[in-house]
């Protein structure tokens, strides 16, 4: 008898657990279907979510009670209302929080569809679709604040949340490779190096009335709408180009710096056998042989993307670096004005030739500082000043055009001071002197 008393109290006891775990998830659903919910509501959610805890402990039960639990900051932020500010914002959808969110809506996802009972699977559709947008704002304040690794975990928590949305998960590595997170911005190249992502199509730009500032759409549908509320104006579109070779390149850098120089290798070749036609991945094993002091093999393969796209002006920018860099001046001096002839407006060409050419002029003052006061030295001091005036005049036209192009750069007014100044052009020196 004593047996079968402890027997029925225990299904007693599980009867009583069972309803009261019930009860707690219908008051949870309650309050998560409020359009508005009260700051009661809240304080009835927390200590339902607490009670619940630790009743759930079959698989359909931890999945809902997980998923409630992660829409917490949710019900916060929709009984803070519009009043909201940032820091309130960020503290509800910090990084970790928004990891959370997109596991336990993942699992939610996948215990519906094994179950086939669709009990929240389009109301997490129509929450990702709400939460995204504020989610990436957050990701964007953090790197504004220059915190990139943060910022790349909130969008692969993004990505995780909508796995179509593959342009989060470039960014997320991109923030990576910024906050020196090495091993998760590899891991994410990985995976878009596996999904075959490019990048390429359309970018759908528009401009936010009340901020003024540019913003992108998923697609042109989602802009139109927003077009035709008011709220966005100055429609237009940019073309992306692949990507692939970016991620090829920076899967290389970072197998580079940890002195992985034969996997580098091995993942660019590959890159270049999938895509042979892929000009971005020509020049993508071109930047690792810079990086590895190549410069025989750098130059092949720049000339070999020249080939393909004779008019990039990014390409003979990038030779002309080579080979100033290798003390190559003449070599360099023709890249940089082919660079100039393709693109009159090309600022860091206008810059770099004139660095180029004001090279000779520490050989022209040094020998100058060597010369006495003999006849024979003063007609070589007159020859030796005439060469440098016509160096100043030479570089002239390209410093003008580039602090024409960039008035707020500093390198360029303060080089362009110093020619003005050398050829005794007072008049201008003081002009430019005054816009300081």
């Amino acid at each position: 008898m004593r047996i079968k008393h402890i027997i029925l109290a225990s299904a007693v006891l599980v009867s009583v657990s069972s309803f009261a775990q019930k009860d707690e998830l219908k008051k949870l659903k309650r309050i998560y279907e409020k359009e508005a919910p009260s700051a009661n509501d809240l304080a009835d959610y927390k200590a339902n979510l607490v009670k619940l805890a630790p009743l759930a402990t079959e698989e359909g039960d931890k999945v809902y009670y997980d998923f409630y639990r992660v829409t917490l900051p949710g019900i916060e932020m929709a009984v803070l209302g519009p009043t909201a500010s940032p820091a309130q914002l960020f503290k509800l959808f910090n990084p970790n929080a928004i990891a959370d969110l997109a596991t336990a809506y993942n699992t939610t996802l996948d215990y519906e569809k094994k179950t086939g009972k669709k009990v929240f699977t389009d109301e997490i559709t129509k929450d990702i679709t709400t939460f995204k947008p504020i989610l990436v704002n957050v990701a964007i304040n953090l790197g504004d604040a220059k915190k990139f690794k943060e910022a790349g975990d909130v969008l692969y928590s993004v990505y995780q949340l909508d796995k179509k949305d593959q342009d989060k998960l470039y960014y997320a590595a991109s923030y990576a490779v910024n906050g020196l997170d090495y091993d998760k911005a590899l891991s994410y190249y990985y995976e878009l190096k596996q999904l075959n992502y490019s990048g390429e199509g359309t970018i759908y730009w528009a401009t936010n009335k009340a901020s003024q500032k540019e913003e992108t759409f998923n697609n042109k549908n989602e802009r139109d709408i927003f077009i035709k509320t008011g709220t966005h104006e100055k429609p237009r579109d940019e073309k992306a180009e692949s990507k692939k070779g970016e991620i090829y390149k920076n899967i290389a850098l970072i197998l580079v710096e940890a002195g992985k120089i034969d996997e580098a290798k091995a993942a660019v070749s590959d890159a270049r056998n999938a895509n042979p036609n892929d000009n971005s991945l020509i020049l993508t094993e071109a930047d690792l042989y810079l990086k590895l002091n190549d410069m025989t093999n750098f130059t092949r393969l720049v000339n070999e993307a020249l080939e393909n796209d004779p008019n990039n002006k990014l390409l003979y920018f990038n030779l002309g670096v080579t080979s100033a860099n290798s003390n190559k001046l003449d070599e360099a001096e023709k890249n940089y004005k082919k660079a100039i002839e393709i693109d009159p407006n090309y600022f860091d060409a206008l810059l770099n030739i004139s660095e180029l050419k004001l090279r000779a002029d520490e050989k022209y003052v040094t020998e100058m500082n060597k010369l006495g006061t003999s006849e024979k030295d003063n007609k070589r001091y007159e020859v030796i000043k005439a060469e440098r005036e016509k160096c100043f005049k030479s570089v002239l036209p390209y410093l003008e055009k580039a602090v024409e192009l960039k008035p707020e750069d500093d390198a360029a007014k303060k080089t362009l001071l110093s020619v003005y100044n050398a050829l005794e052009m007072t008049d201008k020196y003081k002009a430019l002197k005054a816009k300081q």
